[in-house]
């Protein structure tokens, strides 16, 4: 399983572990994931997503998953997003 945020896309990142004795040693930095229910209002569905804390900000900052989806990137998105983000522009369309 990836730690890849469903959402934006945000994966692990690469740094150094630095000591006081400033010797560096690799590191990975990886996004806060969690586990999250999100409910489409023009759906009436729920869909549940593994997304970072700062894209469940975003959500909520957009005004709901059905915003959030009219602004995102294709290239952003998992493949089960995608498909969430195509049911729902059929449903704003009809």
């Amino acid at each position: 399983m990836s730690r890849r945020c469903e959402l934006t896309g945000k994966g692990p990142m690469s740094g150094n572990n630095v000591s006081h004795a400033k010797n560096r040693t690799r590191r990975r930095f990886l996004p806060n994931l969690q586990d999250v229910t999100l409910i489409s209002d023009s759906l009436g569905r729920s869909f549940k997503f593994k997304i970072s804390n700062a894209a469940l900000r975003t959500v909520d900052h957009r005004g709901g998953l059905d915003a959030f989806m009219a602004k995102a990137k294709d290239a952003e998105l998992s493949p089960a997003a995608l498909k969430v983000k195509k049911e729902i522009a059929k449903a704003t369309t009809a």
